[in-house]
């Protein structure tokens, strides 16, 4: 077994998939992780479409270099995983903090394990009793409700002249995130946007939230979704591969409706039978650059030819509604993060991680490669 390293190097590197792509984190929390880390490499224009310049990012220990370069560190540091010839760069018995998913992406575990990589997956960090660290639910809640809104504004001719009931909003699933979605969708997804339409005597909203088994009690839906405005998913399936809401039941939806994904569960198929369906059948995957979709899109044809997709409207999905506000995004992850690499870099790597020390060697230990 290696022993623990007595310096480490860290690199953070860019996310590509999307042009809108922006979250890298802010110039305060490299400044911290230079107290830790013996070196720091950024990839060149880092923090760019934050608005940041290098100079805000520049101290002794920070450089600019390459893609290449930052994956080739002792610790590799990025939000989203990267792809398999990113990976390739870095070296074994390297560590890669990022949001991994371990107990739903096998393929992810086998190939880093096979490489010699080591990992820490941001999304398996979790205190003692099974709460996430890091996590941004509050704004996946308040971020896809305030878009749900602008779009339901801008295609429903009677939205500012609706005075006479409050809008409906229907939010499928009672968990973590169904609860932020609640509260966001009582104030409209954004405070100053409710306060500018209880001055037009707009009456508010009303929200009904459904469970499972309501959902699945066709004539309770149909009831529900008749008057639904805005139709939210924020379920959490044991069976990911049954939707909860199925396509031909949207059509009881009015042709006004904003249909909001927030679960973003992707399609998945295996022997051409669906292994993963979004809980609201036949709506498409979104993502930075594109996360608004009318009833006509293309990308309605592009679902698998298995995913039944006759009934439509428009639909607003994103696979990170945080994302949309990159700064904020990142400004409480880095707050989440800090703790866990500060750990780790006096630890003096992934080998040095001491289950039976502290809190934060605990969570480590729970999120390592090594328990997949």
């Amino acid at each position: 077994m290696a022993l623990p390293r007595n310096s480490l190097s860290l690199g953070l590197p860019r996310m590509h998939k999307e042009q809108n792509e922006g979250r890298d984190f802010l110039p305060s929390f490299v400044r911290k992780a230079a107290s830790w880390f013996d070196s720091i490499v950024l990839e060149e224009n880092y923090g760019s479409l934050l608005g940041f310049q290098e100079k805000e990012y520049q101290s002794p220990k920070v450089t600019f270099s390459s893609w290449r370069q930052c994956f080739s560190q002792d610790v590799v540091l990025v939000l989203r995983y990267p792809d398999d010839a990113e990976l390739s760069e870095m070296k074994e018995g390297a560590c890669l903090i990022s949001m991994i998913h371990f107990p739903t992406r096998p393929g992810r575990v086998a190939f880093l394990k096979q490489k010699g990589i080591y990992a820490i997956s941001l999304d398996c960090l979790t205190d003692d009793s099974g709460k996430r660290l890091v996590e941004n639910l509050k704004a996946v809640g308040w971020n896809g409700l305030e878009t749900a809104f602008k779009v339901l504004e801008q295609t429903y001719p009677d939205f500012h002249s609706r005075t006479d009931r409050p809008f409906n909003v229907t939010i499928l699933g009672a968990g973590a995130v169904g609860a932020h979605a609640v509260q966001a969708a009582v104030h409209f997804g954004n405070t100053e946007f409710r306060e500018k339409l209880n001055a037009e005597g707009i009456p508010g909203v009303l929200v009904t939230v459904l469970d499972r088994e309501a959902a699945g009690h066709s004539a309770t839906l149909e009831g529900v979704l008749k008057k639904t405005d805005i139709l939210v998913d924020a379920t959490s399936r044991r069976d990911p591969s049954k939707p909860v809401v199925a396509n031909a039941s949207l059509a009881h939806l009015p042709d006004h409706a904003v249909i909001l994904d927030l679960s973003v569960d992707p399609y998945e198929t295996a022997e051409g039978k669906p292994k993963s369906v979004k809980g609201i059948e036949g709506i498409p995957q979104g993502n930075l650059d594109k996360y608004i979709f009318k009833p006509d899109d293309p990308d309605f044809n592009m679902l698998p030819p298995e995913v039944d997709s006759r009934i439509r409207r428009t639909t607003v999905s994103c696979y990170s509604w945080p994302g949309i506000k990159p700064k904020e995004c990142m400004e409480l992850y880095g707050k989440q993060i800090l703790p866990i690499i500060r750990t780790l870099a006096q630890a003096g790597g992934y080998i040095g991680i001491d289950t039976s020390s502290t809190f934060f060697h605990r969570a480590l230990g729970r999120a390592r490669l090594s328990q997949w």
